[in-house]
């Protein structure tokens, strides 16, 4: 241990709060919390300490730490949900959803709600409701509820100001036409309760509305109303049929089991809402083979709900976890209404919920294994298929790619992505503005200087490029693949490289004058080619990040004194860049803030 972590080992507070562990280059290794920090830190070190094998690697990696006390074992956990969330550090138990699912979000915050179908939970104040099991589910019921509702049917955000005449959504009942200015506010808000009702499954407290209203029409003798009630009641009824009851009592509850073994860790989460099972969704955890399941429970809680849109009344665990009473507390801060109980049944209903939960996760683990299994053995073939076809004296482990992007020499740039064993390594990206900037365009040039770059690096011995890869692609044709040799030729370096045309997919290859045609069903092509353009796609996005920022800059901002308050009311007052550069010194220091030597920059600048 060095000096300078035992010095900070001995200076620990008492309080409770939040710990990060870092290893030399500063990286977070681990976010934890404790009611005694001094007590808690003090015992990854001590030599009796029999720790597990992962939280070994860990202390020998530690070469600093950092701590934030809070007032509170509650505060401490909700700033440890945060940080972990922020820094990702490798050594917590991560949760890590298998795939994107789909929600419907209800936009309460805007005067005419939408319903939208999103991938996405932002903590924006509106209401989502899922996650659906599939999108086919969420779609079919995003239909349903806009043909049965007068929701805004075009997506778009409309004030309730009249901006245009209605379309046909409105004459055929399907819109309340806020676009328009024909939607009383009110009426829309209670049609948004109707929805909301609805998603949070309680279909039949919303027929029991829609009943009440239907019988007042028709002893009001509006019959079209109330046949177009009927309709909704219907087609709510048609939905309701479908979906299962669990509970009678109309409970509101998440059901969570986990099952892990050598291949790791799944758990499956059930979603009843209103009685109802309304979804179901599962996630794999890292770390998960050598944790406690009591303690990879505890952080999957702790995970997921920092962002769940809602917490419902009831969570059912197989068993008890750590800090259940902490977590318990949080959980009720979240909700902010009524309370949150953490159950572990052992008998009844809720317990074969559980036990069908754990089933589910278990297959969830098995189709992992299989598709990992099915990925590592193509991967291994594109590789040696790869290595046969380039007659390279080693199984390409290692791929660089390189790509060049630019419009016309504009905002030039180059790319670098790397894959390991057939597998983006993102760590390892990196990303080039062109030093170079030529009269006009020359892509030749731009891929040699970036060659050059990278490899200069490497011979600094910077640890970030001290790996030289067993083959390297370049994104273009021959020209390109000869601009980057001369630079490896330059530096010393002897390293496989290739090209990759795109119109013909064609491998070019530097001793030979023929390119090498591989076959379309080829591994060796497909992962040539997805390697290709992700270089391409990373290239390119940081070509647009850069065109961008361009195009909104304004050579005002180059010019000290000038700042977003005085840029503006330039420009307001002259309208253009040309202007202000015909314009005098008196007419520019006449303008609020400036002065006549700030004016005279601004000129000398301009007219340079």
């Amino acid at each position: 241990m060095s000096a300078h972590l035992q010095t900070k080992l001995k200076t620990l507070p008492k309080q409770p709060g939040c710990y990060l562990f870092k290893d030399a280059q500063g990286a977070v290794l681990y976010v934890g919390k404790a009611v005694n920090l001094r007590q808690r830190v003090r015992s990854y070190f001590q030599p009796s300490a029999q720790h597990t094998p992962k939280t070994a690697r860990m202390v020998r990696k530690i070469a600093d730490l950092e701590w934030i006390v809070t007032h509170s074992e509650l505060e401490a956990l909700i700033l440890e949900c945060n940080l972990i969330k922020k820094y990702r550090p490798p050594y917590n138990v991560l949760m890590r959803d298998d795939k994107s699912y789909p929600y419907l979000c209800l936009t309460v915050r805007e005067k005419f709600p939408r319903l939208l179908v999103t991938r996405r939970v932002r903590q924006d104040g509106n209401r989502y409701f899922g996650p659906f099991a599939n999108s086919g589910a969420v779609w079919s019921t995003h239909q349903l509820l806009h043909r049965t509702f007068p929701l805004i049917p075009c997506g778009k955000v409309w004030s309730g100001e009249a901006v245009q005449r209605p379309c046909l959504y409105y004459h055929m009942g399907r819109c309340l036409a806020p676009c328009a200015g024909l939607s009383d506010p009110d009426e829309y808000r209670k049609i948004v309760q109707q929805v909301a009702l609805f998603l949070e499954g309680k279909g039949d407290h919303l027929i029991r509305q829609l009943t009440t209203q239907m019988e007042a029409a028709a002893n009001a003798l509006e019959f079209e109303r109330a046949a177009k009630i009927r309709d909704q009641i219907r087609a709510l009824q048609e939905v309701l049929q479908r979906q299962r009851v669990v509970h009678p009592e109309g409970i509101d509850e998440d059901v969570i089991a986990l099952v892990k073994d050598e291949r790791g860790a799944c758990v499956q989460m059930f979603f009843i809402r209103g009685g109802k099972l309304l979804g179901q969704r599962h996630f794999f955890l890292s770390e998960g083979t050598e944790e406690n399941p009591r303690v990879l429970m505890s952080e999957f809680l702790k995970q997921y709900y920092q962002d769940a849109p809602e917490v419902p009344e009831r969570i059912l665990l197989p068993y008890e976890v750590d800090e259940a009473q902490i977590i318990t507390q949080w959980l009720r801060q979240k909700r902010g209404h009524g309370v949150v109980q953490i159950r572990v049944p052992h008998r009844g209903e809720d317990a074969q919920l559980l036990e069908l939960a754990a089933q589910n996760a278990e297959l969830a683990l098995q189709s992992l294994r299989m598709e990992m299994e099915h990925k590592a053995d193509w991967l291994e073939n594109a590789l040696l298929e790869l290595q046969d076809a380039l007659n390279l004296p080693v199984m390409p482990h290692r791929i660089e790619a390189y790509d060049i992007s630019n419009i016309q020499g504009v905002a030039p740039v180059g790319s670098m992505v790397v894959f390991e064993g057939g597998q983006p390594k993102k760590s390892d990206y990196r990303r080039f503005r062109i030093r170079w900037h030529p009269e006009t365009p020359d892509d030749y040039a731009m891929m040699r200087e970036v060659i050059t770059r990278r490899l200069r690096e490497a011979l600094e011995g910077d640890e970030k490029w001290r790996t030289l890869p067993d083959l390297i692609l370049i994104d273009g044709g021959r020209g390109q693949l000869n601009a980057a040799r001369e630079a490896m030729h330059a530096l010393g370096f002897e390293i496989p490289a290739v090209g990759l045309a795109k119109k013909q997919e064609l491998v070019i290859l530097p001793e030979q004058e023929e390119p090498l045609e591989l076959p379309r069903h080829s591994k060796a092509l497909h992962l040539l080619q997805r390697v290709r353009d992700e270089a391409h796609r990373f290239a390119l996005s940081y070509h647009r990040k850069l065109r961008e920022e361009r195009a909104v800059r304004s050579p005002l901002d180059e010019i000290p004194g000038i700042g977003p308050r005085r840029k503006k009311m330039l420009l307001r007052l002259f309208g253009s860049i040309d202007r202000i550069r015909e314009a005098s010194v008196e007419e520019l220091a006449s303008v609020p803030t400036m002065t006549r030597k700030l004016a005279q920059q601004v000129l000398d600048y301009l007219r340079g």
